[in-house]
This record gives C-alpha cells, structure tokens and sequence, in this order.
C-alpha cells in the first residue's frame, strides 16, 4: 500500500476527473456572459485541473511507464545521478506540489471573481514550470517526467489567460511581466532551498516551510507589482 509522500497522485488524478466534469458545466464560471475561454476564474480551475494531471505525469506514471520518476529526474539535474542515494527528500516533492496546487490552486481560482489578477498569479507556476521542462528537453533532446502535459497543456491555458488578462480585464503588460516575474522568483527559491537544504545549511523543517510559503509569495508579488489600480478596479 502506497503512503502518502507516493500515493497523493493518484489521489490528484482522481480530483482531475471530477475537476474536468464540473469544468464541462457552467459551476466554475464566474462571468456567463463571456466565453468561458476569456473567464479568468474558468481558466484558472483550468490550470489547476490540468497541473493535477501535470503531477501525476511527474510523480505518478510518466509516459515511459516510469512511477515518481521526476524525483530522479531533479536529482540528475543537481548532480545526483543515482536516485537511490540522492537527498532530496520525498517530504519536499510533496510540500511543493500540494503547497502550490491543491492550496494555492483553488484559493486563487475562488478569489479571481473578485480580484482577477489573482486568478492570473496562479499561472505563475505553470507558465514556469513550462520552461524548466521544455528547456532541458531541448539541451538533452530527450523527454523528462512532465514535459508532455506541460506543453499540451499549460502552454495553451497559460497563452489563454495572459490574453484574457489584456482583452479582457485590461490587467496591462505589467500585470503580464510580474507574473512571468513572480514565477522565476519562486523557481529560484525552490532550488535555492533545496541546494541549501543537500548542502547543510538548514534542516528538513525549514526546507517545507519555504516550500509551503512560496506560491502564497507569488500571489503576493504579482499583486503588488501589477499596481494598485489594478487591484482597485476589480475588487468593488
């Protein structure tokens, strides 16, 4: 029987299924006057939706029938060819994807009704994570656990909801740059805490913490950075 730290993908895929049912209905449209490809609050169910299935690919069954095979995958990134005794702790692989979508996911898809440049700052870490698969890939012309649903799917939702943010919230070209913002400053602090954590300098419990805090900085980032008027506009 699987514990947790393996077994919260498939609890993932099975939140997925019901997520892409309710996603075929009107339940997470926040605008029924528009199309639902142009609803901030539509799209951004859609990431979480589509990083539920990005996760499963990474930590569940990859498309060479490989199971939580990303963790090997980081671990050769960081000079750990042998995943068996490399240190990155499975705790860590869990902290960081329950962290930023099953918490920050929905929390950003049900505010973005009201404040839809939060809805934006999720994409934050799909549009990011498109890049830290599709650049290794190319340098290694080889695929990586993930690389398939991040290209078929967040590349398209990520392109979608930055057009959605210009034609229709009119959240600006700022709004847009501190997302894309946002994302590299998570990024680097997830490998940061990680290298820090393999090199000693703190421990396993400081380690989650920043993995917990860090989509909640995102939010934060994209909503200082895109201004105040943005953020007024949208919130009466």
């Amino acid at each position: 029987m699987l514990d947790f730290g393996h077994g919260w993908p498939w609890i993932g895929l099975g939140a997925a299924g019901l997520l892409f049912v309710l996603l075929t209905t009107d339940a997470l449209r926040t605008n029924r006057s528009i199309s639902r490809w142009r609803d901030i609050g539509w799209l951004t169910w859609a990431a979480v939706c589509a990083y539920l299935l990005h996760q499963f690919e990474e930590h569940g069954i990859d498309a060479q029938d490989r199971a939580y095979a990303f963790r090997g995958f980081l671990c050769g990134q960081i000079g750990f060819a042998d995943a068996g005794t490399c240190p990155v702790p499975v705790p860590f692989i869990t902290a960081v994807n329950i962290a930023a979508v099953w918490v920050a996911g929905p929390l950003s898809a049900l505010l973005a009704a009201r404040w839809p440049v939060i809805g934006l700052s999720f994409f934050a870490i799909p549009a990011t994570n498109l890049f830290a698969h599709a650049v290794p890939a190319l340098t290694s012309q080889s695929y990586n656990p993930g690389l398939l649903t991040a290209l078929a799917l967040f590349l398209p939702l990520s392109l979608l909801a930055f057009a959605a943010a210009i034609t229709r919230y009119h959240l600006g070209v700022r709004a847009l740059l501190a997302t894309l913002f946002a994302g590299a400053v998570v990024h680097a602090i997830l490998m940061g805490s990680l290298m820090s954590y393999v090199n000693g300098r703190f421990g396993l419990e400081t380690l989650l913490l920043f993995q917990i805090a860090n989509p909640l900085l995102a939010m934060l980032l994209v909503v200082i950075l895109s201004g105040r008027r943005v953020v007024r506009r949208f919130a009466t």
